[in-house]
């Protein structure tokens, strides 16, 4: 009988050591940025007022520096409804 392996589930905080150390720090600094009402979004530099968002700019911060963090899963990417629309409309 042959033997399956189970895939393994990435962690949301990466799957290796470096990468949960990065996502650590950076979000530790965003969230204590954000409990002192100092955390700023992208372009506007609106002040962050929801704990959401900020927890949203902490893991983009870290994916930046190199986390290897895995997006969420229950969002849709452009290019797959992209794809989707060419299809119909032929």
């Amino acid at each position: 009988m042959a033997t399956q392996k189970k895939a393994k589930k990435k962690s949301s905080s990466g799957s290796d050591p470096k990468s949960k150390g990065i996502v650590k720090r950076k979000m530790a600094t965003v969230m204590d940025e954000y409990k002192h009402g100092k955390l700023e979004s992208g372009q506007s530099k609106k002040r962050v007022k929801n704990r959401k968002q900020a927890i949203a700019i902490g893991l983009s911060e870290a994916r930046r520096a190199g986390a290897d963090i895995p997006s969420d899963p229950n969002t849709k990417s452009k290019t797959k409804k992209s794809a989707a629309k060419k299809k119909s409309s032929k």
